[in-house]
């Protein structure tokens, strides 16, 4: 094993030593260790997300609509699947172990003295985010593209002031910290626009709507909305993915091939593409070049969200973890996936939404396997397989220890009615990003 990669391993156990989903939202910790660093988010434009679903898929899309403009970019999101340096990417590509040794190197001594001097100590996420700040500000980067961990007015990327707010579609997650309502949710997270913003916003439930349009004039920002100024005009599955006829804020564009599946992924294509015009300055009068659009989306990728890792049987990977980022799934299986039988290997996070994800998946599958993931936070096998029972009766449900057993589980079930042809039959692996972490760690060898 090389030093550099037990360097890593070292800072990665350091890191992680400060709680991994530990919360403490409050902006003056990393405010102040940022000033320590000499604001590096003040070192490039940027654009940041939030919403309940879609945000790491669109900023993924934008940051290859970015880079086929000939853009350096910087890109942070989360949570990641395999490595923390996933996190952190440079155009397109997650830093590496020497580079993200050398920034936590620079960051931990300042981040020792906020940490003296603080009630709390800085989170594992407010780490992470200065890590990307100073990162994109030593590489240089043209433009960093960040979404939020949660919420958003008092998340840690939230000391970006970004010229421009992107707002994906907002639905109940995460009630315990931003509030039991759609309305409550959409106020935390309109605290992204700042004075004079652009917002691009995708379609909302009014309730949602209303706090995003109040914040926007709050601030004398300007909005753009989907269904308004643009939106997905047509789509077709392809092979792969699907094409789109996209109206942009500068006209339409035809013949997009996107290699992602489901209307929702068309949808934050629109938003990522009304993003980069805005932030390139197209509109009215002028319009990106087709071309390089096309070559955009055609580069983009989305790990985790109905990819496929595996053929005969089919396996797919999809991180939906809310009942709206599961609806959106299950669409996109109905109108994209023809499988003469489905299962579902199924693990949650204990504070989710378990009966609602089931009810969806239900009508779909023809078998789950419920189990566990290796989150701390997972609900223990037995407990979901009693929700599951109630909802798929006893004799669809079977319960696996852990993620190998559930997948071999799953592939004898699905395997089980088919006479030799295996083309046909699928398996679903969802509930979580942790489910479908530990999934690709076994499967993507």
């Amino acid at each position: 094993m090389s030093t550099e990669h037990t360097e890593f391993e070292q800072v990665e156990a350091e890191l992680n030593s400060r709680g991994y989903t530990r919360m403490v939202f409050d902006l003056g910790r990393i405010k102040e260790l940022l000033d320590l660093l000499g604001s590096p988010q003040r070192a490039y434009p940027s654009i940041h997300l939030t919403g309940t679903n879609g945000k790491t898929s669109t900023a993924r899309m934008i940051d290859s609509l970015l880079r086929a403009h000939g853009l350096h970019t910087g890109r942070y999101t989360s949570p990641h699947l395999e490595t923390v340096r996933e996190r952190i990417s440079l155009d397109g590509e997650p830093v590496s172990e020497r580079r993200f040794v050398a920034a936590y190197r620079e960051v931990a001594p300042l981040a020792a003295l906020v940490d003296a001097q603080a009630d709390e100590p800085l989170t594992y996420f407010d780490m992470t985010t200065a890590l990307a700040f100073a990162t994109f500000a030593d590489a240089p980067v043209d433009v960093a593209v960040a979404e939020v961990g949660l919420g958003g007015a008092e998340d840690s990327t939230n000391v970006l002031d970004a010229g421009i707010a992107v707002i994906t579609p907002i639905g109940l997650d995460h009630t315990e910290w931003l509030g039991d309502t759609i309305e409550d949710i959409a106020y935390a997270k309109s605290g992204i626009i700042h004075k004079g913003a652009t917002v691009i916003a995708a379609a909302q439930e009014e309730d949602a709507a209303r706090p995003i349009l109040e914040r926007t004039a709050e601030v004398g920002g300007t909005i753009a909305r989907e269904g308004s100024e643009f939106g997905v005009l047509r789509r077709a599955v392809a092979v792969g993915g699907q094409v789109l006829s996209i109206q942009g804020l500068g006209g339409v564009y035809e013949e997009v091939f996107l290699p992602l599946h489901g209307a929702h992924q068309a949808q934050n294509a629109a938003v990522a593409l009304a993003v980069v015009e805005a932030f390139l300055g197209a509109g009215a009068s002028r319009q990106l070049d087709p071309e390089v659009v096309r070559e955009g989306f055609a580069g983009a990728s989305s790990p985790g969200r109905l990819e496929r890792v595996r053929t005969a049987p089919t396996i797919l990977l999809d991180g939906a973890h809310n009942p709206h980022g599961m609806a959106a799934t299950v669409a996109a299986l109905q109108e994209e996936f023809a499988f003469s039988r489905l299962v579902a290997v199924v693990a949650v996070l204990a504070d989710k939404d378990a009966t609602g994800l089931l009810e969806l998946l239900e009508p779909v599958v023809d078998a789950v396997v419920v189990t566990r993931n290796t989150s701390p936070r997972a609900m223990p096998a037995e407990e979901l397989a009693a929700v599951a029972e109630e909802i798929f009766g006893e004799v669809r449900v079977e319960v696996a220890a852990g993620m190998p057993d559930a997948i071999e589980t799953a592939v004898a079930l699905a395997e089980s009615d088919v006479e030799g042809e295996l083309s046909g039959v699928g398996i679903l692996i969802t509930g979580s990003v942790a489910t479908v972490a530990d999934a690709r760690r076994l499967l993507k060898r």
